[in-house]
């Protein structure tokens, strides 16, 4: 039995990014299911494990740990020689700027994507009803941070450098729910940023995180 154990759903953007980074690296973990909709999550056993009540936990051995962002950071570190590498190879300048694009994610594309991707996609798994005001609205403004993407990948081949890295890699889920809406105009209307997202989306390993959802 795998040492890894990620508690979470498929569906889960923070999962999905966990399930990635698993993935990228060839590391074996076996997928343990959360009910959402019986609230396990706020609930013993789950709630022990991230006293927040959010999905995903990754347990390894005796180490716990939530926030997917955190669990990422932590499987590209210790799991260094294996798999991808997930930080490029080369000098401090080059893993300070994965370090900004990370934190670029973090808060200037995936608080706006995310919402947008709630409005195009969860609302109606939840049998709520989309806010045209609100997709404009959230549409103008990843515009502009997308617009900065185009600029950025016209002199890089991916967001940090010219390597695949986390910062790459953290997009994925929101890219994969919005690229299934009409707001995918927003991506395939840049010309490099469509490069880019084209690149991403189509690596072996994130494959087999979409393969899950469809099991």
């Amino acid at each position: 039995m795998a040492s890894i154990k990620v508690h979470g759903i498929p569906m889960s953007t923070a999962t999905m990014r966990v399930l990635a980074a698993l993935y990228e690296k060839d590391l074996q973990f076996e997928l343990i299911p959360v009910d959402l909709r019986a609230g396990a999550h706020k609930q013993d056993p789950f709630i022990s494990l991230n006293p927040f009540g959010q999905i995903p936990v990754l347990q390894d051995g005796d180490l716990t740990l939530f926030e997917s962002r955190a669990i990422t950071q932590y499987i590209a570190e210790e799991y260094s020689e294996k798999g991808e590498k997930l930080f490029c190879p080369g000098c401090k300048k080059v893993k300070a700027a994965t370090l900004v694009w990370l934190q670029v994610e973090g808060q200037q594309f995936d608080p706006i994507a995310s919402k947008l991707a709630f409005e195009r996609v969860f609302k109606g798994m939840f049998g709520m009803t989309t806010d045209p005001a609100a997709v404009l609205d959230l549409e103008s403004k990843l515009s502009k941070v997308l617009d900065i993407y185009e600029a950025r990948l016209s002199n890089s081949l991916f967001v940090a450098c010219d390597c695949f890295t986390l910062a790459d890699l953290h997009h994925l889920p929101a890219i994969h729910y919005l690229m299934g809406t009409d707001s995918k105009h927003l991506f395939l209307s840049r010309p490099k940023v469509t490069e880019w997202v084209n690149k991403i989306t189509t690596r072996p390993a994130w494959g087999k995180v979409i393969d899950l959802q469809k099991l």
